[in-house]
């Protein structure tokens, strides 16, 4: 991949992290020119699952949902008028299923596909990524596990990588 390509990331936070019962609270993306969108996400009645250890890492109540949340058909739709073809995620098996989750409790097509951020990065790029991530984390000085912040957190890695091994092939 080149800088000519840039990529739109998603990024999820959940009720917890179990993958029968777990459900998404809240949603970000980072579009390819760096502009952020997230939304909180309002249960769908059929969701119950509540980690209290999972509310402590991303600092988001039920109460906050159920007040603030956008409704599950909302969030859908907007999430499918604003990304493309293509959207990358760091942790596609959690990712795909709240992605899934959230489109099947909205009753909506999802028109884009989720793809790992790995599918953009050759194996020299994957070992860097990790380091990478920690000094774009240092330097934003932003919350981590809040959907928004990792999604910008993501595009700002990738493109840190991108470009370096650019500038080096030069």
């Amino acid at each position: 991949m080149t800088s000519e390509f840039t990529p739109a990331f998603i990024d999820f936070e959940a009720s917890s992290l179990d993958l029968i019962a777990s459900y998404p609270i809240e949603v970000g993306i980072c579009m390819p020119d760096g502009e952020l969108h997230s939304w909180l996400i309002r249960p769908h009645v059929l969701w119950q699952d509540w980690s209290p250890s999972a509310e402590q890492i991303h600092g988001i109540s039920r109460d906050t949902l159920n007040e603030e949340g956008k409704a599950v058909e909302e969030v859908a739709h907007q999430l499918n008028r604003l990304l493309p073809e293509q959207v990358f995620c760091d942790a596609w098996t959690f990712d795909s299923f709240w992605l899934h989750r959230l489109f099947r409790a909205a009753g909506v097509q999802t028109e884009f596909q989720l793809e790992s951020i790995s599918m953009l990065l050759n194996s020299q790029q994957v070992r860097l990524w990790s380091g990478v991530r920690q000094q774009v984390i240092s330097e934003l000085g932003l919350p981590v596990h809040r959907a928004a912040n990792d999604a910008l957190i993501l595009h700002r890695t990738w493109r840190r990588i991108i470009f370096q091994d650019e500038a080096a092939l030069q």
